[in-house]
């Protein structure tokens, strides 16, 4: 076997009825995933899919794995971690295990800035250090704020905090009763958290995300949250459309991108094959990263099927290196 397309096991054969609120959803990661497996088919190469999970299977007997829709990786932390840990001296992924360690945790923004890539500002809290929010806001100067895990995926305890005077909004509703600082310390004494500063202009223009596969960007996206709400994931009710990407969009992504890679090289990890640069605009009109996601981003095949073509090229090419 050349490539193993890994998911998660609740797409394995998903079973759902006309009219069911996830079908479109599951419509689409299924496109995505039949779109990558016909081009590595195309380039001649063997394919299966399966669930990071299974059991049942030898890794040693796949070239390669190749993450796309192991979307419950942060809900299964326990299993995922030394899974990871395991595979990845029996196979080899794409991308790399380094580079899936380093960006599966969002402290890696931090090494982004440090390369001098412009991100949204981002205070990071560790996990049980039971720091007041209202007062780190103070400290900050935000009135504003995202509130979100570490480790985690689709704006799963993502929260906006608005405090104005003594007026205090969180958005959405938790699932339990309490107010926003209750919220925090529930959530920060099981894993560590970022704060960061709300941005206006994404309900206005919305996040960009920029795909790259193997030093080309390919195509990209418009994301934008529902009416009333912040976040622009399709989870929550967001829309997403394609982009025309601009030059302008294509010198900053590779900006980005060269900065990132220059990170990589420093460590001795090999380049990633693929990236989305995700970006927000700040109030000087600004576009700063919000998220650049290595290890199983959707990649939005689906409105550029040729895309998924160049990332079969490019996995083609590097099992030809390594053979």
């Amino acid at each position: 076997m050349d490539v193993v397309v890994l998911t998660d096991k609740r797409y394995l054969g998903p079973s759902l009825g006309h009219g069911d609120p996830m079908e479109g959803y599951i419509d689409n990661l299924l496109t995505e995933d039949r779109l990558v497996m016909e081009a590595l088919e195309t380039c001649g190469l063997t394919v299966d899919r399966r669930a990071w999970c299974d059991t049942r299977m030898d890794w040693s007997l796949t070239k390669s794995a190749l993450f796309r829709t192991t979307w419950d990786y942060f809900d299964r932390w326990d299993a995922f971690s030394p899974w990871l840990h395991r595979v990845q001296g029996q196979t080899r992924l794409f991308n790399a295990a380094p580079i899936v360690h380093w960006n599966l945790d969002k402290h890696y923004l931090q090494d982004l800035e440090q390369q001098g890539v412009k991100v949204v500002p981002t205070a990071f809290i560790r996990r049980q250090s039971f720091l007041p929010l209202f007062e780190l806001m103070a400290q900050r100067g935000w009135s504003d704020v995202v509130i979100k895990p570490a480790i985690a995926g689709a704006a799963v305890d993502t929260y906006r905090v608005t405090r104005a005077g003594e007026v205090v909004t969180l958005s959405p509703e938790p699932p339990s009763t309490g107010d926003s600082e209750s919220l925090w310390d529930a959530l920060l004494a099981k894993q560590d958290m970022l704060v960061q500063p709300f941005l206006p202009h994404v309900i206005e223009s919305g996040e960009k995300s920029l795909i790259w596969i193997d030093g080309e960007v390919t195509h990209g996206v418009l994301k934008r949250a529902k009416s009333g709400d912040f976040r622009v994931q399709d989870d929550h009710g967001g829309t997403v459309a394609p982009l025309s990407v601009t030059q302008t969009d294509k010198d900053l992504t590779q900006d980005i991108m060269t900065k990132c890679l220059q990170h990589c090289a420093s460590q001795g990890w090999e380049a990633p094959l693929y990236a989305r640069v995700d970006l927000m605009r700040n109030e000087e009109s600004e576009w700063l990263v919000s998220e650049l996601e290595m290890v199983e981003p959707e990649l939005w095949f689906r409105f550029h099927p040729e895309a998924a073509q160049t990332l079969a090229q490019a996995i083609k090419a590097r099992l030809a290196t390594s053979a």
